[in-house]
């Protein structure tokens, strides 16, 4: 049986076959002669030099980066022990499909384990050797090596990962390596041509073009559900792209027409695990900051101003007064916050940082992950109308999070009154609801114990065991206080929820009422 690409070969070949034998069939026949023949071989005129020099010089573009960059470009092969995974239920599962990021299993195994292989791409950042590539390329890999151009293939050692943005650096030994020239993202733009350079499918070096399709993409949380108990730390801002992206390049160079490296190829999305026309780069502006601090600390010093934000949404807009469908909303704040401390509050939408406009949380965490620990940096931010600055020093992210299960087994609610244009049956917190819903033994106020299928409730993510604080900013005690603030709402208001997620984690939500 042909593989894929031997089975593609030979189609062509037997299509040109067909091709040609036609043509003698034809020429046999006297079907080309006359008038008809003559018609066919007529050709238009050449198009002149000038017409086609923009392609031409295009073209020696794409040669010149070619050229110039994919010797620094290298094939990364891994190989892994197969490990113990746990199942959902919790069970571990030695035998069970491992996820790869393009949608690719790990063989199951069967009989005795042997070894795990994989490859992918990445690129040499210095003459001395450093390679930056993707985390899942060499996450737990127990080998790492490395094919060059030249076809040397070098053991190397991991620097450092950083599951938070699926970057990654490995180092192999020796001088005088081909390296990359870093660009910068900020300034990469919609609908400009890039060149993705790797090793897809096993093929070798190859090198594809497109365009910035978009910014600023995020992929469902994709980085996050890998990044273990810090999975709120992780940072999804990609660049998408057109150019053709395969298994294989990930790790390898996204590159501009100066021949200047401006992302990462990380991830695909397609239906079927191949190129689709839509791949995702991390930008090399986050990436490279990364890469200087696994190389110089052994770790990432992750600044952070201390605030759980959400995107901006049209309820936002309404409730706080936006010009603009844009910015983040700050919900939450941890122990020791230095944005709270500066002055920043629940609810406050912050549209700038350091006079740059703030759009959507991707960009707002790549913004400031891009800084240092113990810089000061200037949040513009809007709270209920009123634009202010802030000025914020910013502090360590911790290195390791806290991780919390479900909401327990289901129950008969008790009796509770009904919200029925928000869709939601509040009770008054009891120790038993507590117990229930995994909550602090001290907790006080309303819970919600029923959440009705598609109600207003249900879209903004409001489920049983959230906390109910206060309505329009006013706090609420009992369930009648609750109701009689929720039924003086019309249909098409908005109406402010102050709550606490069953997580622990609290915020203001902005639920727009059912027409």
């Amino acid at each position: 049986m042909l593989d894929p690409v031997r089975a593609k070969l030979k189609l062509v070949g037997v299509t040109a076959g067909a091709f040609a034998g036609g043509v003698l069939l034809a020429s046999g026949l006297d079907w080309t002669t006359g008038s008809h023949a003559a018609t066919l071989l007529q050709t238009p005129d050449r198009p002149s030099s000038s017409e086609v020099r923009p392609v031409q010089e295009l073209s020696q573009a794409f040669i010149s980066i070619a050229e110039s960059v994919t010797p620094a470009v290298v094939s990364i092969e891994t190989e892994r022990t197969p490990r113990a995974r746990p199942r959902r239920g919790g069970q571990p599962d030695e035998d069970e499909e491992m996820e790869m990021p393009f949608g690719f299993p790990f063989p199951q195994q069967q009989g005795p384990q042997v070894p795990q292989e994989a490859s992918g791409s990445g690129f040499l950042i210095s003459e001395d050797g450093y390679i930056m590539t993707n985390n899942h390329v060499v996450a737990d890999a127990d080998q790492i090596n490395v094919v060059l151009q030249d076809n040397r293939n070098l053991p190397a050692r991991l620097v450092g990962r950083d599951p938070l943005t699926d970057i990654a650096v490995i180092k192999i030994e020796g001088e005088r390596f081909p390296a990359v020239r870093l660009g910068r993202s900020e300034g990469v733009r919609i609908g400009e041509w890039v060149l993705a350079i790797g090793n897809p499918l096993d093929l070798g070096t190859t090198v594809t073009s497109g365009i910035v399709s978009a910014q600023g993409r995020s992929l469902n949380n994709l980085i996050g559900s890998n990044a273990g108990t810090n999975r709120n730390w992780a940072i999804e801002d990609f660049i998408q792209t057109d150019a053709p992206i395969n298994p294989g390049n990930s790790g390898g160079p996204l590159v501009n027409l100066r021949g200047e490296v401006v992302g990462v190829n990380s991830a695909i999305a397609s239906p079927t695990g191949l190129y689709a026309g839509y791949g995702f780069a991390v930008p090399i502006d986050l990436a490279r900051k990364v890469a200087e601090d696994l190389i110089r600390h052994g770790r990432v010093r992750r600044p952070a101003v201390g605030i759980s934000v959400t995107n901006v949404r049209p309820e936002d807009a309404e409730v706080y007064r936006l010009e603009r469908i844009q910015g983040v909303v700050a919900q939450d704040f941890p122990e020791g916050s230095p944005a709270r401390a500066a002055g920043v509050r629940q609810g406050d939408v912050i549209v700038g940082v350091d006079g740059r406009a703030v759009e959507r949380v991707g960009q707002f965490q790549r913004m400031i992950a891009t800084r240092q620990p113990g810089e000061t940096v200037r949040l513009d931010v809007i709270r209920y109308g009123e634009r202010r600055s802030v000025e914020v020093r910013l502090m360590e992210a911790p290195t390791a999070g806290q991780e919390t299960t479900g909401q327990g087994p289901a129950r008969p609610a008790p009796e509770s009154e009904k919200a029925t244009k928000l869709g939601v049956g509040v009770s008054v917190l009891t120790p038993e609801l507590a117990d229930r819903y995994k909550l602090p033994a001290n907790a006080t106020g309303l819970v919600v114990t029923d959440v009705a299928n598609y109600s207003a409730a249900a879209r903004y993510g409001i489920g049983e065991g959230t906390r109910i604080q206060a309505v329009d900013g006013q706090e609420v005690r009992d369930v009648a206080a609750f109701s009689r603030a929720v039924e003086r709402k019309g249909a098409g208001d908005v109406i402010s929820l102050r709550i606490v997620y069953p997580t622990g984690e609290n915020g203001i939500v902005n639920v727009r009422l059912p027409e």
